[in-house]
């Protein structure tokens, strides 16, 4: 069983690596093309008017862009801009602006040099706080996109740059020449693209089309053919006299033989995610089994004895932490909120052990004071339970700046509220501690049993952490290496969610108490609903009120004082009256004072603030080939 979760370790990590291997592109989140299609047509003279259509959802836009970086050395101008709308049959032309704006005017454009020195073409769509899918067609020549060589003419162009911030589902495109050569093989094309989601071919003898499906914002698309000078008329404005073709075909090798690896590196990658997925699907497969075995196997534990109410102590030893750990069928720690009430206890507890005294005494207003006075140090410091042992120790570090030995309350909270979040976290671990080995040592707990939960805990926090991972990762694998592993991780995560929750009823039927434990719970139980509801029953079976001081420590540490208390003035009327801090004088102290809260609330806080402070030719598309087609530039909304 080890070796399988060893192995089942590696894989998750394997998985999980692969998949953060993906860097995801920040796109427009308001802005999403349908389609994004190109029609460009190459003049006699080299320059290519191209028709843009964008199907484009559209939200919380005013204005859609394109840019075209500036550089004479690849074309020589943008010029004969037009937008219009063509949705559903629309034909509405654009009004021209002569003026750069941020939020351009509903149905108004420009293109213009922009502020950054990029020719920008920019429309109003008017949806600043609305959505809707809408249809635009941009036109516009490119003034020297055609180079002529002494073999070919060129043109390298970027349609899709990669500052574009616009996911598209797919983008289309037809390149025209202005006349038809004789074989369409003398056409020589090659696409460049990031993802190489996408494919370019000659389709006629004058004519090329590409497609890309999945297009990624912060990608680029861009196209680069060949095609003989003849087409051409002797009017084309950028010549070069020396030939291009042995320089074209060397560097596209390069990129192809690039792309070429990065695609074999993209199959293994892909491989192994589904490796990774099947193994570690059958290995979760395999825990579900193991577990239902467990849960079939476990039966429920149950009192020897069903008790409504119990009216003695269960236990002459144990401690007010104890008393906690067991009313709250604690499976592993105690919680931090528990530590104000029990220290609170514990302190009572101390007096009635003579190891401390509660006094009371008049202040100058004549109202009582209560202080604590330190009787036996070397007796708490031999205490035989150790969670009281921690709480004591931290009791006389509060007496040793008290030359009388005597700590008044508002003295000792000032004292809790004062110490350091070490010393507080550090008290509620010894009382933690203490309590556990004190119950495993009197076979309470059944210690095999708590490892056990302790150990299935955290896979089943592994389980959900990995789950939410998971299905987070799935989104940026799909956008990484598209639709081909997710119905894979769909699976994966689904059989993880059922292993949540197989481990979480396997956890369920854990119990980490003995037989014994279990009795002791019931009895605790009991007590505490004996003391909510003791005023109600027959007064015959209410105890003397002398035992009542040991059980209003234990009512203290459940956080029910204050009610025993109200019963306890309506079953004895004069107790307020009757008892004095000499004969009762922790009975006194809860009768009198607020005590217990105060108390409770100021170690709770403390406690508060110490978890605060002590807890970042044609074919598929290539990569590469961007030093030529600059002008491609970007796009977006605003």
């Amino acid at each position: 069983m080890k070796k399988i979760r060893k192995l089942f370790m590696v894989l998750i990590f394997t998985f999980l690596f692969l998949a953060i291997g993906n860097k995801s592109n920040a796109a427009s989140s308001n802005l999403e093309l349908n389609n994004l299609n190109f029609d460009a047509k190459i003049q006699e003279n080299g320059d290519m008017v191209v028709t843009e259509t964008w199907d484009i959802d559209i939200e919380d836009t005013n204005t859609l862009y394109k840019t075209f970086k500036t550089d004479i050395n690849k074309y020589l101008d943008i010029k004969d801009v037009s937008v219009k709308e063509i949705t559903d049959g629309i034909n509405k032309n654009f009004t021209e602006t002569s003026r750069l704006m941020y939020h351009v005017t509903k149905d108004c454009y420009y293109g213009l040099i922009n502020d950054n020195g990029d020719f920008e073409i920019a429309w109003g769509v008017g949806l600043d706080e609305e959505s809707d899918t809408r249809t635009y067609e941009i036109s516009y020549t490119v003034e020297g996109a055609v180079g002529r060589y002494s073999d070919y003419n060129q043109l390298y162009w970027q349609f899709v740059g990669e500052d574009f911030e616009i996911d598209a589902n797919k983008i289309t495109g037809t390149i025209t020449l202005p006349k038809g050569v004789d074989n369409k093989d003398e056409i020589r094309v090659w696409g460049h693209t990031a993802a190489m989601n996408g494919e370019i071919y000659a389709t006629a003898n004058n004519k090329i089309e590409f497609t890309i499906t999945d297009f990624k914002a912060g990608t680029y698309v861009e196209v680069r053919t060949l095609f003989p000078t003849d087409v051409l008329n002797d009017e084309v404005q950028r010549t070069y006299e020396h030939p291009i073709l042995d320089t074209v075909l060397e560097e596209e090798m390069v990129w192809a033989e690039e792309a070429n690896r990065l695609r074999n590196q993209r199959i293994i990658y892909v491989a192994l995610i589904y490796i990774a997925i099947t193994v570690l699907s059958i290995l979760l497969i395999i825990n579900i089994i193991r577990k239902i075995k467990v849960i079939r196997k476990r039966k429920e534990r149950k009192p020897s004895e069903e008790i409504i109410y119990f009216r003695e102590l269960p236990r002459e030893d144990a401690s007010p932490a104890e008393a906690v750990f067991l009313e709250e069928e604690t499976k592993t720690d105690l919680q931090p909120n528990d530590t104000g009430k029990i220290f609170s206890a514990t302190l009572l507890n101390l007096s009635l052990k003579k190891l401390m005294e509660i006094q009371s005494t008049k202040n100058e207003k004549g109202k009582d004071e209560i202080s604590i006075k330190l009787l036996d140090k070397d007796g708490i410091l031999a205490l035989e339970n150790k969670d009281e042992r921690a709480i004591g120790k931290f009791l006389i570090s509060a007496f040793e700046k008290q030359e009388d030995g005597i700590l008044t309350v508002k003295e000792l909270e000032k004292f809790i509220k004062k110490s350091s979040s070490t010393k507080i976290l550090n008290l509620q671990e010894d009382i933690r501690q203490g309590t556990r080995i004190k119950l495993i040592d009197k076979k309470i707990i059944d210690k095999e049993e708590r490892e056990k939960y302790q150990k299935e805990s955290g896979i089943q926090a592994l389980f959900i952490a990995l789950f939410v991972f998971c299905v987070c990762m799935s989104f940026a694998i799909v956008e990484w290496i598209g639709n081909i592993v997710i119905a894979g991780c769909i699976v994966f995560a689904i059989i993880m969610f059922l292993n949540i929750v197989a481990t979480g009823i396997a956890i369920s039927k854990i119990n980490v108490f003995t037989q014994d434990g279990i009795d002791e719970i019931a009895k605790w139980k009991g007590l505490k609903k004996y003391m909510q509801e003791f005023s109600l029953l027959d007064k015959r079976e209410v105890p003397e009120i002398a035992i009542w001081e040991h059980f209003l420590v234990f009512a203290t540490a459940f956080g029910i004082a204050d009610k025993v208390l109200e019963q306890l003035k309506i079953v004895y009327p004069d107790i307020e009256n009757t008892i004095n801090v000499n004969t009762y004088p922790y009975m006194y102290l809860m009768v009198h004072t607020d005590f217990s809260r105060s108390f409770s609330n100021a170690i709770s806080t403390s406690m508060s603030s110490a978890y605060t402070s002590a807890s970042g030719g044609g074919g598929g598309f290539s990569g590469g080939g961007r030093w030529w087609p600059e002008a491609g530039g970007g796009g977006g909304g605003r």
